[in-house]
C-alpha cells in the first residue's frame, strides 16, 4: 500500500556553496533559515574535497578523500531534517555513493537548485519497520 499523493505549487531556490563548506550542514541550514518545510534537490553540480557517506545497509560513516565530482545529489529536505543520497566520481571515473552525512567538504563549488513545495510539510517519524525517521507528507 502506497502513501497518499500530494500536489503543490513550487518555488525554486538557487545558490552556490563555497570551498570548505559542509555540504549537508549548509543544505540543512539553508532550509532552516528560509523556512523550507518541504523541498527537494532539483540540481547539484560541484565537487567535494572529502566525503562522509553511510553506505547501503551500513551503520557506520565512511570517510573518502577526494577530490570528487558530484555526479548526483538527490533527496528531500525540510526544517525537521534531510534525507540525501550522493554519487561521486574520482579522477579515474570510479563512482561511490550512499547517504550524504555531515563532514562532506566542498572542494571548489556546489551549485544548488532546490524546489520548495510551498503547500506541503515534510515531517519525519520513526518507522517501526525500518527503525529510521521516515518521510510523512502533510498539507499545510
Amino acid at each position: 500500500m502506497g502513501t497518499q499523493p500530494y500536489t503543490s505549487s513550487v518555488l525554486s531556490h538557487c545558490f552556490r556553496l563555497r570551498p570548505g563548506q559542509d555540504l549537508k550542514k549548509e543544505l540543512t541550514y539553508y532550509c532552516q533559515m528560509h523556512h523550507l518545510h518541504a523541498a527537494c534537490i532539483l540540481s547539484a553540480v560541484g565537487s567535494l574535497n572529502k566525503a562522509h557517506i553511510r553506505l547501503s545497509g551500513g551503520k557506520d560513516v565512511v570517510e573518502f578523500q577526494g577530490p570528487f565530482e558530484i555526479v548526483s545529489l538527490t533527496g528531500t529536505l525540510g526544517t525537521e531534517g534531510v534525507h540525501l543520497h550522493i554519487s561521486l566520481s574520482n579522477f579515474e571515473g570510479r563512482v561511490i555513493g550512499g547517504h550524504l552525512m555531515d563532514g562532506s567538504e566542498i572542494f571548489t563549488t556546489a551549485e544548488i537548485v532546490l524546489l520548495e513545495n510551498s503547500e506541503l510539510l515534510f515531517h519525519r517519524e520513526i518507522d517501526g519497520h525500518t527503525g529510521y525517521k521516515e518521510l510523512v507528507i502533510r498539507a499545510k
